[in-house]
C-alpha cells in the first residue's frame, strides 16, 4: 500500500520569475470559454474575473513551475528528497494548462505518460532516482490529471488531449471505484476496491471534475459520484466541524473517520489531506456542494483571526503544527463556499506570504491551485 505523507519540511525556495507574461492573454484565455448550458442542479457562476485575480494565479502558477519543474517535465519534490509523486505532475498540468503554456504543459504530460503512466491509464503514484518505486496510482492525481488534459484540448485546439483524459477517466471508473447502494463511490486507489470496509479520502472529491468528465464521456457515473461525494461529505458536517483526512464506507452506506492506511495507530484528525477537500468543494459547479463547509466556516472565521494550525481535530480542536500555505488555502476555500470574496483574497495573500517565509513544494502547489480554483475560471467554468 502506498504511502502517502505530506510533511512541509524547510527547504530553502530559489524563486525565479522567467516566462513572466503580460495578463492581456490570460484575459484573452477567460474569455475565449465557450459558454454550454447549465445542467440541471447546477448553478452557472457567472460573476466576471478581475484581471488582478488572473495575472495573481499566473503569477502563483509561474512560481511552482519555475521553481519545482524540471526542464524535462518532471515535478521534484525538492523538500522531501527529491522525488516525485503522480499528484505533482498532475498539479503542474493543471497550472499549465490554467495559464494556457502549452510547452510546459506538454513536457509534464509527456514526462507523466513515460514515467508514470500504467497499461491501464492510470498513474503510479512514486517515482524516485529513475523508477518507479510505488505503482499504485491514487485516486487524486488521475483525476486532476485527466481535468487538466480536458483543459488543454479546449485551450490548445487538441483534440488528442480528450481522448487520452476520456482514456484515464475510464479507468478511474473501472478501477478507483465502487458500487454502493445503486451509486458510484470514489476510492481512494485501485488497492481499496479489495478491501472492506472501503478506504476513501474525502479530499479526492472533485465535483467540477466529475461534472467536466461526465461531460466529455456522457457516462452517468461521474453524476453519481459528485452526488455521492457531497452526501459523504455532508455526514461528516454533520457530525464534526471539520472532515476527516482519511475515512472508511461500508456496503451499507456508513461512513467513519479513520486513521492514514499508511500509519495506522496515528490519530484521526484533520491536516494536509482534508485541508484540500473544502478548496475542492468550494468550486462545485452545484450550491449544494457549496454550502457544505458553512459549520467549518463558523470555526474557521474565527479561527483565522489567530495563528492557523497545520493539524486540527474534527472539532477544530488545535493539534500544532507551524502554519502551513494549504492550511491558509483551505480556509480560503471555506470563505468562497461562503461568498466572502474579500476574505478570500486576503487568506490568499497570508497563503502566499506563509508559502515564502517557509517555502516547500506542497505549499506552493496550493498556493498557486487555489488561487486558480478560488478567484478564476482558468481550469473550467460552471456553465
Amino acid at each position: 500500500m502506498r504511502r502517502r505523507l505530506f510533511a512541509q519540511r524547510r527547504n530553502p525556495w530559489l524563486r525565479s520569475h522567467k516566462g513572466l507574461v503580460g495578463v492581456a492573454a490570460a484575459l484573452a484565455v477567460v474569455l475565449a470559454l465557450a459558454l454550454r448550458s447549465t445542467e440541471p442542479g447546477e448553478q452557472a457562476i457567472t460573476e466576471p474575473v478581475a484581471a488582478g485575480a488572473v495575472d495573481q494565479a499566473r503569477v502563483a502558477a509561474l512560481e511552482f513551475l519555475d521553481t519545482y519543474m524540471r526542464d524535462d517535465g518532471r515535478v521534484e519534490r525538492t523538500d522531501q528528497g527529491g522525488d516525485t509523486v503522480s499528484e505533482g505532475q498532475a498539479y503542474a498540468m493543471l497550472l499549465a494548462a490554467g495559464i494556457g503554456d502549452q510547452v510546459r504543459f506538454q513536457v509534464a504530460w509527456s514526462w507523466a505518460k513515460d514515467n508514470l503512466q500504467r497499461e491501464d491509464g492510470l498513474l503510479a503514484w512514486r517515482w524516485d532516482d529513475g523508477a518507479i518505486v510505488d505503482d499504485e496510482p491514487a485516486t487524486d492525481a488521475d483525476l486532476d490529471a485527466a481535468r487538466a488534459l480536458l483543459v488543454a484540448a479546449e485551450r490548445f485546439d487538441e483534440p488528442a488531449y480528450r481522448d487520452e483524459a476520456v482514456h484515464i477517466a475510464n479507468a478511474i471508473l473501472a478501477h478507483e471505484t465502487v458500487e454502493i447502494g445503486g451509486r458510484s463511490v470514489l476510492l481512494a486507489g485501485p488497492w481499496a476496491q479489495s478491501n472492506q470496509p472501503y478506504v476513501i479520502n474525502p479530499s479526492y472529491f472533485a465535483p467540477r471534475t466529475f461534472t467536466m468528465l461526465e461531460r466529455a464521456t456522457g457516462d452517468d457515473r461521474w453524476d453519481q459520484l459528485a452526488k455521492s461525494s457531497r452526501e459523504i461529505v455532508s455526514k461528516f458536517a454533520e457530525r464534526a466541524v471539520l472532515v476527516p483526512d482519511w475515512a472508511v464506507i461500508t456496503t451499507s452506506n456508513e461512513v467513519y473517520a479513520t486513521s492514514p492506511p499508511s500509519d495506522p495507530e496515528r490519530e484521526v484528525g484533520h491536516s494536509f489531506d482534508g485541508q484540500r477537500t473544502y478548496v475542492r468543494f468550494a468550486e462545485d459547479c452545484n450550491p449544494r456542494g457549496r454550502a457544505l463547509g458553512e459549520r467549518a466556516w463558523e470555526f474557521a472565521r474565527h479561527e483565522r483571526t489567530d495563528r492557523i494550525d497545520s493539524v486540527y481535530g474534527l472539532q477544530g480542536e488545535p493539534r500544532g503544527g507551524d502554519e502551513a500555505p494549504s492550511a491558509v488555502v483551505s480556509f480560503a476555500g471555506l470563505a468562497k463556499g461562503e461568498g466572502h470574496d474579500v476574505v478570500v483574497s486576503d487568506l490568499l495573500d497570508r497563503a502566499r506570504e506563509v508559502a515564502q517565509r517557509e517555502p516547500t513544494y506542497y505549499g506552493a502547489a496550493w498556493v498557486a491551485l487555489g488561487r486558480m480554483m478560488l478567484t478564476t475560471s482558468l481550469l473550467g467554468d460552471c456553465l
